[in-house]
């Protein structure tokens, strides 16, 4: 395989559609002349104005107006930040997906989830395979994660390489015994790296990131002194975590079952593949828990974010239908809260406690939760592998790009060679040098049910609305010969004032339509866009003088 020679009129160019001042729905892609190369494809979890939304996903507008140059999506691991997104990324571009057999085997349960496995093109890779795509070839290197198949990406162009380090930490003893490739990283930065894009995620945390072993220490510490049953919450996606809670599951002779649809699956697939090893005999339906002596008992849950429908946060309020939390029972939440979900966490420890459970949370302090992604020190080590001319940091909120930056200046890049970006912004390299170019269309799509992108910046302002100050719906019946009112105005209310209280409110707020309505009348304004306009802005002015406060008002005018 070789690359296409390099050609002086076109630019390299590199830009994130995601995965930058911010964390969550990774995606970057990287573009010389006709061929573009997309590096994950996530999602994230909404923020808390977003009401009612599922998931957030990159704005892939760009990608599908140049959809005849997109030759492949390179995934990096398997987590739902980095592949999360592809069921409905899919569904606009139908290129070829490449990853690791962990990875493909993740994913291939979401295609089949969406009905588009036998569409879809999935090509395995490893840490040794090379792929040309159009002029750019890729090949890989192996890092360390909190799961297992996890790659960084080189990416040769005609203008120079492009590292993408994807979620990266070195963890010298890994649960699997898979060794992050440093003698390879070494090679690639020895024979020239053009630009590194490395995760910056733990770019604010002093030193090294511990090791995962670590925890399985602590685990089986806390399993061997649990008088009763053992539950623990992490992510279903943190295979060398699950793998610790098996082995200190076994060691201290419990049997173990797993409750949580996304535990359920992530375990069935990991087994099937070989990368997670569960002793014959060793796992139990969750039906068999309670008939079982409670000391011989653990349980493996997802619901370490406290979402709401979650296994551990039902069993947190009594709701799970097949375990139930005594008192005595062990609680590990073998997580850190991202960043937004503390009350969640905190809500469910609290319901945890009032059931006489033993809690044990607060992630790294509490031994039980490392971070898989690397501290300042192995940042660092990452850029002197690399020796790269052009530094990008990602994946992380816009402080940690900032503080990645400066890690990377400490260590001898030119601060005029480091590129902190936005979503959508590109960096244009041509003939060795890099620029900021233009951007391309970027942002986000909210999915809401089936719904994809039909939801935008109004629809969240009018759910907003009607969730801080309800709605007033305002009903009435004109003559179409005369104009004049005919029956109402009738006063619907939801989520504003409770009826039987505020009969006087709502019987003044009916005068207020009705005199306006016959002053409009007798001005001759029959317009039901003006009507509607002067008795919203009528009665709005009156509720809010009374209650202080502004329920969307929904004006609806018939003519019979």
């Amino acid at each position: 395989m070789t690359l296409s020679k390099k050609n002086n009129s076109d630019k390299l160019l590199i830009f994130a559609l995601g995965g930058v001042g911010e964390i969550g729905k990774n995606m970057y892609a990287v573009q010389y002349g006709n061929d573009i190369v997309v590096i994950d494809a996530g999602l994230k979890f909404p923020e808390e104005d977003m009401l009612g939304i599922d998931i957030v996903i990159p704005d892939i507008s760009y990608l599908t107006e140049n959809r005849d140059k997109v030759r492949g999506i390179l995934i990096t691991h398997g987590h739902e930040d980095h592949i999360g997104g592809l069921p409905y990324v899919l569904r606009h571009l139908n290129v070829p997906v490449y990853g690791t057999r962990l990875t493909l085997g993740l994913i291939e349960s979401k295609l089949r989830e969406a009905n588009l496995l036998g569409e879809t093109k999935r090509i395995l890779i490893t840490a040794d395979s090379e792929v040309q795509l159009g002029c750019m070839r890729a090949s890989f290197f192996k890092t360390n994660h909190s799961i297992p198949d996890s790659v960084g990406v080189c990416l040769d162009t005609p203008e120079g390489a492009v590292v993408h380090t994807g979620d990266f930490k070195f963890d010298h003893t890994p649960v699997n015994e898979q060794y992050a490739d440093l003698h390879r990283m070494a090679e690639i930065g020895k024979k020239g790296v053009l630009a590194l894009l490395s995760d910056s995620t733990n770019a604010e945390r002093p030193g090294f990131t511990p090791s995962e072993s670590s925890v399985g220490v602590e685990l089986e510490n806390i399993f061997s002194k649990a008088q009763q049953r053992v539950v623990v919450a992490t992510f279903a996606s943190n295979i060398h975590r699950v793998q610790q809670v098996i082995d200190a599951a076994y060691a201290t002779n419990r049997k173990l079952t797993v409750v949580g649809r996304s535990m359920v699956n992530v375990v069935s697939i990991a087994s099937e593949l070989g990368y997670l090893h569960i002793p014959d005999g060793m796992l139990i339906e969750p039906e068999e828990v309670n008939k079982m002596s409670a000391d011989r008992v653990a349980i493996l849950s997802t619901g370490s974010q406290g979402e709401p429908m979650s296994a551990l946060t039902r069993m947190a309020r009594s709701t799970h239908r097949k375990v139930d939390i005594l008192p005595g029972d062990t609680v590990v939440i073998a997580a850190t809260p991202i960043p937004g979900n503390e009350k969640y966490v905190g809500r469910t420890v609290d319901e945890l406690f009032r059931l006489g459970a033993n809690v044990i949370y607060g992630g790294s302090m509490s031994g039980v939760h490392v971070s898989g992604h690397g501290s300042q020190e192995e940042l660092k080590l990452m850029i002197n592998l690399m020796k790269p001319k052009y530094f990008i940091p990602v994946h992380g909120e816009y402080r940690m790009l900032r503080h990645h930056a400066k890690l990377a200046e400490s260590v001898g890049i030119e601060p005029e060679n480091i590129f902190i970006t936005d979503i959508g912004e590109t960096i244009e390299i041509q003939n060795g040098v890099a620029r900021r170019g233009s951007k391309v269309p970027s942002g986000y799509v909210l999915i809401d049910g089936l719904g994809v992108g039909d939801v935008g910046n109004i629809v969240l302002r009018d759910r907003k609305l009607l969730s801080q100050d309800g709605i007033l719906v305002v009903v009435v019946t004109l003559s179409k010969q005369d104009g004049t009112i005919m029956s109402g105005p009738d006063i619907i209310s939801r989520g504003f004032v409770y009826v039987r209280e505020s009969e006087g409110l709502l019987d003044e707020a009916n005068r207020i339509v009705t005199s306006t309505l016959h002053r409009l009348m007798n001005e001759n304004v029959n317009e039901w866009a003006s009507l509607k306009t002067h008795v919203k802005d009528a009665l709005g002015r009156f509720l809010y003088e009374q209650t202080r406060r502004r329920p969307m008002i929904l004006p609806i005018i018939m003519e019979v």
